[in-house]
């Protein structure tokens, strides 16, 4: 298998190559960051032209996370659009796509800082959603535990260059970004060195998620650190 398995509080979850979070007790499928309509929005706000094709990338892979674990219930864990001019300018189309990805399950999108949530969309729109003792959210708490999110983008610096990954450790579990033009942020920038606790694991994503240790030394190999 080329999936990463492991317990976080109390529970059994899968780490997807692609960056998905499979909980198969649940039937839940979990990913953050879409960031539908990046492409659009880089055009609008500072004339940059990517190739407009991340939208119709990043439902596709959605679309093959969700028939691969046949999930019953999808969280997309906030800045599921890149901004709400993105939302309003997607294709019918796409639209439609996601509405079909919608339909015989239940659908929950979480408010991220990019969108307030897409509420002219079917599903439930939920700043946050707690389900057996694990709690969904856009943006990682400093107080609570058994707490899955999104927003940093988090990826691990190697020599061969920066890898999408997930992040976590007995309390907190951060999610790399499922959206295709998305950027990310090392995981030793302070923001994620100060949330995560020594011991961490970083779970690369790519063709294989495989955990190593969040902080390593130059050499490539795990270091160590005290306190928090």
């Amino acid at each position: 298998m080329n999936t990463y398995s492991f317990t976080f509080a109390g529970q059994r979850l899968v780490a997807r190559p692609s960056g998905a979070l499979h909980w198969p007790a649940a039937g839940l499928l979990c990913v953050s960051d879409l960031h539908l309509g990046k492409s659009a929005r880089q055009a609008r706000r500072n004339g940059v032209q990517l190739p407009p094709y991340d939208v119709e990338d990043t439902l596709a892979r959605l679309e093959a996370e969700v028939e691969a674990t046949a999930a019953a219930t999808v969280i997309c864990l906030g800045d599921s659009f890149d901004d709400l001019q993105a939302f309003d300018a997607l294709p019918r189309t796409a639209l439609d796509w996601i509405t079909r990805l919608q339909a015989g399950r239940r659908w929950i999108w979480i408010e991220g800082n990019h969108d307030p949530g897409p509420v002219a969309l079917a599903g439930d729109h939920l700043a946050q959603f707690r389900h057996l003792g694990l709690t969904f959210r856009h943006i990682a708490s400093d107080e609570d535990r058994g707490e899955i999110s999104g927003h940093y983008h988090p990826k691990l610096r190697l020599r061969a260059g920066a890898r999408a990954c997930f992040l976590v450790d007995e309390a907190r579990l951060i999610l790399p970004a499922f959206g295709t033009y998305t950027g990310g942020l090392r995981s030793d920038d302070p923001a994620l060195d100060r949330l995560m606790a020594p011991g961490a694991l970083a779970i690369l994503t790519g063709a294989r998620a495989l955990a190593v240790p969040m902080r390593q030394n130059r050499s490539g190999r795990a270091s160590s650190r005290r306190g928090r």
